[in-house]
């Protein structure tokens, strides 16, 4: 699940966490016959922009270290988040997680890319790559055949 960004509501995701910050708003059926309990909240969310921190997908580029949870994670040597979960991604070859991750402004693919990301791994900085979308199969060609 975590090669392919998966979340698992509980773990990944709490009652913190609205759709947009989950990178779940695809989801939301706005136009839903008799609405829904949120949706004015999720209109306003959507019209303010991208979010100020987002759950995002965190690949270690050394194959060795592990990701647990709770590993924080730096964009360009500043703390701005923390892996909610983390597994080895045997397709991917190293250990791979989601963290949420945010400094203040809007959390865009520009904003991811133009960072020097790494992640705290027992007190070792190990370089990583950070993603909105799943490394592995993002456009979900596979399971579609």
């Amino acid at each position: 699940r975590l090669e392919k960004a998966y979340r698992d509501d509980g773990h990944d995701l709490d009652n913190t966490d609205n759709v947009h910050e989950a990178g779940l708003g695809f989801t939301a059926d706005l136009d839903k016959h008799g609405g829904f309990v949120g949706r004015d909240a999720l209109l306003v969310g959507r019209a303010a922009g991208p979010p100020a921190r987002r759950l995002v997908q965190v690949l270690l580029r050394d194959p060795e270290p592990m990701l647990f949870h709770g590993e924080v994670v730096h964009r360009n040597g500043v703390p701005v988040g923390s892996v909610r979960s983390g597994s080895y991604g045997h397709t991917l070859g190293g250990a791979v997680g989601l963290a949420m991750v945010g400094a203040g402004e809007p959390v865009t693919s520009e904003w991811i890319s133009r960072a020097t990301w790494t992640v705290d791994v027992a007190g070792n900085e190990v370089p990583a790559t950070v993603s909105l979308r799943p490394l592995y199969d993002p456009d979900s060609r596979r399971p579609r055949h």
